[in-house]
Parts: structure tokens; sequence; C-alpha cells
């Protein structure tokens, strides 16, 4: 199995069976990261088009995962939605509803 240097987990794992993505960017997920990290990737954009309400079909949503997607794979992460609870969170009790 092919091993790769995660960027996501920070260490070796198991590398993706072929580029996920097209062109340069899909070649270099290929290189530089690993299944778990790319499945936690598609974990963290469906909560992002849940949360946002987005719509594939739309450029202006398209983009802005592929910008979530670059700064989680990449750079500093992406951030949840402001004000987002994971399902079954416990509620914050100094939080106003």
């Amino acid at each position: 199995m092919r091993q790769v240097c995660c960027t996501v987990l920070g260490k070796e794992a198991p590398g993706l069976d072929a580029p996920p993505f097209p062109g340069a960017l899909g070649l270099r997920i290929y290189n530089e990261v690993s299944r778990e990290g790319w499945e936690a990737w598609i974990r963290h954009q469906t909560m992002i088009i849940n949360e946002y309400r987005l719509s594939a079909a739309d450029p202006k949503a398209r983009e802005f995962l592929k910008a979530e997607m670059i700064k989680f794979l990449f750079g500093s992460g992406s951030k949840p939605p402001p004000g987002y609870e994971p399902p079954g969170a416990v509620p914050d009790p100094g939080k106003s509803l």
C-alpha cells in the first residue's frame, strides 16, 4: 500500500488510490494527503454544505468549498461556521438561545 506523509494527520499513512480532484490540485492531494485525511475532509465538507445550505450548482459555493478544502488539507484548517455545535454536543448553559 502506498504511504504518504499526510499534511492533515502530520504523519505517514496509507495514501489515496487515485487523485480525488482534477488537475494539479488533485495531484497534490494524491501526493500529500492520506486516505484518512481525505475522509476527514469529506466529513468536514458535508458539515459545511449542510450548515451554510450550499448548492453544488452555485459556482460561488463551489469556489468557497475549494478554498475551504485547501485550508483544511494544506493550511491553517477550515473552521466550522459560527455557532456550529456538533451533533450530540452538550449545550453551553451560559449561552443564550
